[in-house]
C-alpha cells in the first residue's frame, strides 16, 4: 500500500485547510468502508447456517454407503444387500463390476412367505446357497442371537436352521450342513434330512461354552465363532472355554418394571482366573469329539485364533502366554494327531493377533508382525521357514487385502503416504513391483473381486465425503464412478463449516500430529477459549485424513459459536512404528498424559488462546486420559469432561489391561500411580463424569469408584448416569441428551469470554 507523504511546512493556510478536509473525508470514508466491509463479512456469516444437536443426531448429515458388498467366485459380479423403503422389504441384488449394472436379483424377501425382510446374509463356499439373517438380538457388543433360513438358489427352497435364536450359523464348504451354537452347545442340521445332531452336552451359562467365545475373548480378541470346518466338510474344530471359576460381575437392570433385575455374566478382571481354554474335534462321519493337544505345556494361555490350513486335516492354531508377547502358531494333522510349532514370535512389549494369516495352495502362509519394528507382510513355508520380508520401509501395513495366487501378487493398505493417509498398493510376493493404486490422499480402502481384477475403493478426507470408485486393478486406472455424497457436500455448503487444519506439534521430544478447527470468522486479534479431545489408547489414530464423524459436526458447532478445538494422537498411538506406540508399556496414562499437559501448555502461549481457559474431553480411554489431564495438569486445565472411563486399571478386563500393564500383582505401581482415582485431591478445575448403567465394558463401578473418592476429597464435581444405557450410550433420546449436557458444561466452564479483544 503506498503512503501519502506530504511537507506540511510548504502549505498556505488555505491550502491546509482544503488538505485536513480532504484528509477527514477520506478516514471517513475509509472508516465507512472497514465497517460496511465488517457488516458485509457477518452479514454473510450470518447468512450461513449454524449447525446444531439436533441435527448431528438426526442423522442429517448421514453419508450414502454401499451395504453388505460380497464379491461373487466368479469375479465380474457383486452382490448388496438393498432395502425398499417402501415396501419394507429387502433383496440381494447381483451388480456387474465392468457396467455396475444390475443384473439380477437373486432373492427377495417379498417373495418368501416365512419372512418379512431380511438385515444380513452369508454364502456358502459355491455360493449356492445363503444364509438369511432375520430376528436379531445383541448379546455384547459383537455377539448376536438370531432366526435364521437358509435359501437354496437353485430350488428356491427356504429351510429355517431352528425354532430357537441361535448363535453363528456356517454352512459346511459343501453346502450339505450347517453348524450353530445353542445355549453354549454345538449342533450340526444335516440340510437334505433335516436330522439335527447335538455334539458337545456340557455346555452351561456362567460355566462351560463350547464354540462361541467368552466375553473378554469378544470384546479384545474381536470374534465370536470358536469353531470352523474343514475343507472336506467332514470335521469341526472348536474351542471350549470353561469359566467356572472365572469371578462373575453383575450388573442392574432397572428397565420398566416394579422391580429391577440383576444381568450377571463372567467378567475376568486384570489379574483374575481367566477361562480354562482347550481345543477339540468333532468328526462328522464317527459322531466322535476328541480332545486336540500340542506339543507344548502352556500353564495360562489364550487361544486367539483357529483356521483350517488347504489340507483337509491340517489345523492351524495360535497359542498365547497371558502377558501376550509370546504367539506360537500350531499346525496339528487331526488323522495323526500330530502337531508342529512352525512360528514362535516374541515381543518385549506385547504381540497383535490379527486375521492376516492367509494359506497358499503349497500351504505356505502370508504373515503380518512387528519384527523389524513397523508392521509389514512376511511369507513362511509350511515348515515356518522365513521366505521373504515382504513389504519394507518405515511405514505401516495397515490392512492386509489378500493374495492374487494367478499373479503372484499382495494386495494391501498402508500409511507409506504419511500416517493420517491410507492408500492401497500392490507387490509381488517377492517383494518386487510394489504399485500405489490410489490416486488420492486421504483414506483409501479397497473391496476386491474375487479374482483381484476390480476393487472398489471407497476414499474420504477431511474436505471431501465417502466417494465409492470401480478401479481396474492392473492399471490402476478409474473404471467407474458408482457412489459420491455430493449432495451432502453441496448441502455443508450452506452451513459455517471450518476447514479442519492438519499440522504436527513438537512434545517431549516427538513430533506428534494435530488438527485444530478454528472459527470460520477466526481473527487472531482476538483470544479464543480452547477445547482438547483425544482418545490416546494404545495403537489408535483420531489425527487421521478422512471424512467427518459425528463428533466432528459437534467441534464445528463449537466453532461456530468461538472455540478452538484441537486433537493431538500422542505417544502410545499407532501407525508410526512399534516403538512409538509401546513406550507406554506397563505405565499406560503416564507419557501419554505427560503429551496432552505439556501440549496445553504450548498452544496456551498462542496470542489468540486463552490460556485460562483449556478444556479437555474424552470417552472410555480418553475418559481416563481427560480425568487425569485434569488432575495432574491443574495449572493447565480448567475443565474436563469423562465420558465412560475407566478409573484404575485394576477394574478393567484381563486380556486388554494385561496386554499393556501385566497384572496389579506384578506391576502394583503402573495400574496405581497412572489411575486418576488415585490423583483425585488434586483437582481444581470443573469435572464432569459421564456413564451409562448397563455398561459391560467399562463397568459404573469406575465411576462410583471415582465419585466416592471425589467425595471424600471434598472435591466438588458433575456428574451423569445413564440408566441401563451401554458402552456407547445410545437409545432413543439419549444421545441429544448427553451432547446438549456436555455443551452445555462447556459453555458455562469454558465459554464465558468468548471472543475477548485483545484492544
Amino acid at each position: 500500500m503506498l503512503k501519502l507523504a506530504i511537507d506540511k511546512s510548504m502549505i498556505n493556510s488555505e491550502q491546509h485547510v482544503a488538505f485536513v478536509n480532504i484528509k477527514y473525508k477520506y478516514m471517513k470514508f475509509r472508516h465507512l468502508v472497514a465497517v460496511f466491509g465488517f457488516l458485509m463479512t457477518s452479514l454473510v456469516f450470518c447468512q450461513e447456517k449454524q449447525i446444531t444437536l439436533q441435527e448431528i443426531w438426526s442423522g442429517e448429515f448421514r453419508t450414502e454407503g454401499m451395504q453388505s458388498l460380497h464379491s461373487m467366485a466368479n469375479g465380474n459380479e457383486y452382490s448388496v444387500l438393498n432395502f425398499n423403503r417402501e415396501s419394507r422389504t429387502t433383496s440381494i441384488d447381483i451388480y456387474d463390476y465392468k457396467t455396475l449394472e444390475k443384473t439380477k436379483m437373486i432373492v427377495s424377501s417379498a417373495d418368501i412367505a416365512e419372512i418379512q425382510y431380511f438385515s444380513d446374509y452369508s454364502f456358502n463356499k459355491d455360493e449356492s446357497k445363503i444364509i438369511l439373517t432375520t430376528k436379531s438380538e445383541p448379546v455384547f457388543r459383537h455377539s448376536t442371537l438370531g432366526e435364521y433360513y437358509i435359501y437354496d438358489i437353485a430350488s428356491k427352497k427356504v429351510t429355517k436352521v431352528s425354532d430357537d435364536l441361535v448363535q453363528e450359523p456356517t454352512l459346511s464348504p459343501d453346502g450339505s450342513k450347517i453348524a450353530y451354537g445353542f445355549e453354549n452347545n454345538l449342533y450340526v442340521k444335516d440340510l437334505k434330512s433335516g436330522k439335527v445332531e447335538q455334539f458337545t452336552t456340557d455346555g452351561e451359562k456362567n460355566k462351560i461354552i463350547n464354540g462361541i467365545t467368552d466375553w473378554v475373548y469378544e470384546e479384545e480378541f474381536a470374534f465370536v465363532r470358536a469353531f470352523d470346518w474343514n475343507a472336506n466338510s467332514d470335521q469341526i474344530a472348536f474351542i471350549r472355554f470353561d469359566e467356572t471359576n472365572v469371578p462373575e460381575f453383575s450388573m442392574d437392570v432397572y428397565g420398566s418394571d416394579l422391580y429391577p433385575t440383576q444381568h450377571v455374566f463372567k467378567y475376568p478382571k486384570a489379574g483374575e482366573e481367566n477361562s480354562k481354554v482347550s481345543l477339540h474335534l468333532y468328526d462328522i462321519n464317527s459322531k466322535n469329539v476328541s480332545q486336540l493337544k500340542v506339543d507344548k505345556a502352556y500353564d495360562d494361555f489364550y487361544i486367539p485364533r483357529l483356521k483350517w490350513t488347504n489340507e483337509a486335516n491340517v489345523l492351524s492354531v495360535q497359542f498365547m502366554n497371558r502377558h501376550q508377547n509370546e504367539l506360537d502358531l500350531w499346525m496339528i494333522d487331526t488323522k495323526a494327531m500330530t502337531s508342529k510349532n512352525v512360528l514362535a514370535e516374541k515381543d518385549k512389549a506385547y504381540i497383535d493377533v490379527t486375521f492376516n494369516l492367509t494359506f497358499l495352495k503349497d500351504n505356505s502362509f502370508i504373515w503380518t508382525s512387528e519384527l523389524d519394528g513397523f508392521n509389514h507382510i512376511y511369507h513362511y513355508s509350511k515348515t515356518g521357514k522365513l521366505i521373504n520380508q515382504v513389504t519394507k520401509g518405515d511405514w505401516e501395513v495397515t490392512n492386509y487385502y489378500g493374495f492374487n495366487e494367478k499373479k503372484n501378487t499382495i494386495y494391501f493398505q498402508s500409511t507409506e503416504n504419511g500416517s493420517v493417509n491410507r492408500d492401497v498398493f500392490s507387490i509381488g510376493l517377492n517383494g518386487k513391483n510394489k504399485k500405489r493404486l490410489t490416486q488420492k490422499d486421504g483414506t483409501n480402502s479397497a473391496s476386491f473381486s474375487t479374482d483381484f481384477t476390480y476393487f472398489i475403493n471407497t476414499f474420504s478426507s477431511a474436505t471431501t465425503p465417502q466417494e465409492y470408485t470401480l478401479y481396474d486393478t492392473k492399471s490402476g486406472k478409474i473404471v467407474k464412478q458408482i457412489k459420491d455424497n455430493k449432495v451432502l457436500a453441496k448441502q455443508l455448503e450452506g452451513y459455517a463449516m471450518s476447514k479442519k487444519e492438519f499440522s504436527t506439534i513438537s512434545i517431549n521430544g516427538n513430533d506428534l500430529n494435530m488438527w485444530t478447527i478454528k472459527p470460520k470468522d477466526f481473527d487472531a486479534n482476538k483470544v479464543y477459549p480452547l477445547f482438547m479431545y483425544q482418545y490416546s489408547g494404545p495403537g489408535s489414530q483420531q489425527v487421521a485424513n478422512r471424512w467427518n464423524s459425528a463428533n466432528d459436526y459437534w467441534y464445528q458447532m463449537l466453532a461456530q459459536q468461538g472455540y478452538i478445538v484441537v486433537c493431538i494422537d500422542g505417544r502410545g498411538t499407532g501407525f508410526k512404528g512399534a516403538d512409538f506406540k509401546k513406550v507406554t508399556q506397563n505405565e499406560l496414562g503416564k507419557y501419554e498424559v505427560e503429551d496432552q499437559i505439556e501440549a496445553a501448555k504450548q498452544l496456551g502461549k498462542l496470542d489468540y488462546i486463552d490460556a485460562e481457559r483449556i478444556g479437555i474431553w474424552g470417552w472410555s480411554y480418553g475418559g481416563f486420559m481427560s480425568s487425569n489431564a485434569l488432575f495432574k495438569g491443574n495449572d493447565v486445565f480448567k475443565m474436563a469432561i469423562a465420558v465412560a472411563p475407566v478409573t484404575s486399571w485394576r477394574f478393567y478386563d484381563s486380556i486388554y489391561t494385561e496386554r499393556y500393564m501385566t497384572t496389579p500383582q506384578e506391576n502394583p505401581s503402573g495400574y496405581d500411580e497412572n489411575s486418576p482415582i488415585n490423583h483425585v485431591n488434586k483437582l481444581n478445575g470443573d469435572f464432569l463424569l459421564i456413564h451409562g448403567t448397563g455398561d459391560d465394558n467399562v463397568h459404573v463401578q469406575n465411576t462410583m469408584r471415582m465419585v466416592e473418592a471425589l467425595i471424600q476429597a471434598d472435591k466438588q464435581f458433575e456428574w451423569m448416569i445413564y440408566p441401563d444405557k451401554n458402552h456407547g450410550i445410545y437409545g432413543g433420546n439419549t444421545r441429544l441428551h448427553l451432547y446438549k449436557k456436555m455443551t452445555n458444561f462447556i459453555h458455562k466452564t469454558l465459554g464465558d469470554k468468548l471472543e475477548m479483544s485483545k484492544d
